[in-house]
């Protein structure tokens, strides 16, 4: 939670809120202010909370070990934030708010840039990517992610993602639906739902997340995956700088949603709306055979390693993938959102040539490799993407890189994180039956007015 700030996140319980202000207290407490250790670099990143994902704590721990060979006498201090993504964006923040708090390093959601700029929360990088003979290595797409309305770049990409329809061929088979299924409008998609919610009982067919409970998950991997396949920038139109009302597209995006939950094609509003909806889907219900198609992310294949932590031996069999279709099947015919994090450097941070050195370490060659294969990115960098490595590191890999070339970002403007919580909670009243499209979309558009002003709004 932010209350000083701008452009406030959406709201965060009680609960995690006097976690996040006790976690500062112990940091405060023990003095753990970013200045008080001119040779120690503190790297603030999100834990997962799920006790057995560690990738990134595993990485993290050769990072410090070779950074501290490297570096004689300079120490590299962890900070794991163990949070759901939303409470996560709003520990760091809260972190980020004072010089005893801040980190050094930071791992920052790319959508979240502008807004914690404006919150005066980071630096700029670039005079040190002026110097660094990596940055030319990465494609301009993710460079333009870190980019700030302001043209300064706050952060070092570290891959980026894409999204589609993953579904259980053993479940399609059941139903009698076929293995090399390729959805080609959204009335595909939800047919072949009502098929398996027929003819395969006590098996969730479709999820989509939803709601203020998903956070950003329901904003961009559901409704924007939807959103995008209606028309040219639906919610934000560039070239008036203006947010977009009255879209006939955001209305049967809300019906789509709508059309799921009411006929039961999805999984219980309750369960649709738990804050750990992502990682149940990954652990439980997709490896369990409890759900038939996840409209989800690239990354699903590396919970399922050896080493991720639902090992399922047969996912490369059992799973299949389809890009999500355009809403009626028009050019280029399917969608997908991209996103991704970076490392950025606190403002408040005391030792910013050091902490730059950190980042350096987190992204030579064989490390951001390494990241990019532990966590099922999409490489950003070409000479990630022309390793063997990289290019061995996962079934399914070749889809979802081809992805890149149909896909969107979101709006990258400080308001957007407003914007996105009006959005969950247009989804999460449709999802449990509180208005219908129209209804909901209405109070969009009135929440839209509120947060922009009735100047930065077109009609269409």
């Amino acid at each position: 939670m932010r209350p000083t700030s701008p452009v406030p996140l959406s709201p965060v319980p009680l609960v995690a809120t006097l976690t996040a202000l006790a976690s500062l207290a112990a940091l405060t407490a023990c003095g753990g202010g970013s200045g008080s250790d001119p040779d120690t670099v503190k790297i603030a990143y999100q834990r997962s909370t799920d006790n057995k994902v560690r990738l990134m704590d595993d990485y993290l721990a050769g990072v410090k070990r070779q950074f501290e060979r490297e570096h004689r006498g300079k120490k590299l201090r962890l900070i794991p934030v163990q949070a759901s993504q939303e409470d996560y964006y709003a520990k760091i923040q809260q972190m980020m708010r004072s010089p005893k708090t801040a980190p050094d390093v930071v791992r920052e959601d790319t959508f979240l840039i502008n807004s914690d700029i404006k919150s005066g929360y980071l630096r700029p990088l670039d005079d040190r990517l002026a110097r660094w003979k990596h940055w030319d290595r990465f494609a301009a797409a993710a460079k333009a992610s870190a980019r700030a309305e302001d043209g300064k770049t706050y952060g070092v990409p570290d891959g980026t993602d894409t999204r589609g329809l993953w579904f259980n061929k053993e479940i399609f088979g059941r139903a009698g639906l076929p293995a090399d299924w390729q959805p080609s409008t959204w009335k595909d998609v939800l047919e072949a739902a009502r098929t398996i919610k027929r003819k395969v009982p006590g098996v969730a067919p479709l999820n989509v997340y939803t709601g203020k409970g998903a956070g950003e998950a329901a904003s961009m991997q559901g409704f924007e995956m939807l959103v995008y396949g209606t028309g040219a920038n639906p919610l934000y139109d560039p070239s008036a700088k203006k947010w977009v009302v009255g879209d006939r597209g955001f209305r049967d995006s809300l019906d789509f949603v709508r059309t799921v939950y009411a006929e039961k094609l999805g999984p219980d509003p309750s369960d649709a709306l738990d804050p750990n909806i992502g990682t149940r889907v990954a652990t439980d219900w997709l490896p369990g055979g409890r759900l038939a198609i996840a409209l989800d992310g690239s990354w699903l294949g590396k919970f399922w390693l050896e080493s991720g932590p639902k090992p399922w031996p047969r996912w490369s069999r059992v799973m299949g993938r389809a890009a999500f279709p355009t809403q009626d099947g028009r050019a280029p015919g399917r969608v997908s959102l991209s996103g991704g994090w970076t490392w950025s450097i606190s403002a408040k941070s005391a030792k910013p040539d050091l902490a730059w050195q950190v980042i350096e370490t987190l992204q030579t060659p064989e490390n951001a490799t390494d990241w990019t294969v532990r966590d099922a990115q999409i490489a950003v960098r070409e000479d990630v993407a022309a390793s063997a490595k990289y290019r061995a590191s996962m079934p399914g890999i070749e889809f979802f890189t081809g992805l890149v070339k149909d896909t969107h970002y979101r709006p990258a403007l400080p308001v957007y994180p407003r914007v996105s919580n009006a959005i969950q909670e247009a989804m999460e009243a449709v999802t449990t039956g509180d208005a219908d499209a129209a209804g909901a979309a209405r109070r969009y558009d009135e929440r839209l007015r509120s947060i922009v002003g009735a100047a930065g709004v077109t009609t269409r």
